[in-house]
């Protein structure tokens, strides 16, 4: 039984330093090389790793998360994005040097603003009683009873977040071309009776304007 218990911890303990390792390694090749669709796959290969180390550390609503959100939907959103629009990898180089400055300040502020956030986000929620049986509940479960119900609010303005977010990158991105023929739907609301004429055409014989 010492045994079967011992080999066990063996291979959670070389699974969990093969993600580790993988996902470390994955991360560096993101950041280093230089075809960008090559560092969205090794992206990807992060993101399923990092899914491997959450589902044993028993969260496995952020393993799926990961999963379907990031790999299912913005990874590979983001490959078809790179694909299509042929980046040019060494005009975006150029500047990197001249830019970098302002992202290490840029992202210096954040990294503050969030750990003030984080210390403060006690006295912002209200305090969260656990619930008694949660030994009888999944941790997916445990997080859906919590967020529709305490934090039910600011999920909503999450959500709202999100929306405006989704907007405004339609209104970035919306371009008219004056050749296209579009519908007026407030003309042809209005319209009456008499902007339709009825003709009796005879056989044989076109229609005179």
């Amino acid at each position: 039984m010492y045994k079967l218990f011992s080999f066990r911890l063996f291979m959670i303990e070389l699974l969990f330093y093969l993600f580790s390792i993988t996902l470390v390694i994955s991360s560096l090749l993101v950041v280093s090389l230089r075809n960008p669709v090559h560092a969205v796959l090794f992206l990807i290969f992060a993101f399923f790793n990092a899914a491997g180390i959450f589902i044993m550390l028993g969260a496995e609503f952020i393993a799926m998360t990961l999963i379907i959100v990031y790999v299912g939907a913005v990874a590979v959103l983001f490959l078809f994005v790179v694909m299509m629009l042929n980046v040019n990898v060494a005009e975006l180089k150029q500047g990197f040097l001249r830019t970098m400055p302002l992202g290490v300040l840029v992202g210096t502020l954040i990294f503050l603003q969030l750990m003030i956030a984080l210390s403060y986000s006690s006295s912002f929620f209200p305090n969260i009683q656990a619930p008694t049986d949660l030994d009888e509940l999944t941790n997916t479960e445990q997080i859906g009873l919590v967020l529709y119900t305490d934090y039910f609010i600011p999920f909503q303005l999450a959500g709202l977040v999100l929306l405006v977010a989704m907007i405004g990158a339609i209104v970035l991105t919306l371009t008219h071309n004056k050749a296209t023929r579009r519908q007026i739907i407030a003309d042809q609301v209005q319209r009456t009776k008499d902007s339709v004429q009825l003709k009796d055409v005879k056989l044989r014989e076109g229609v005179k304007l």
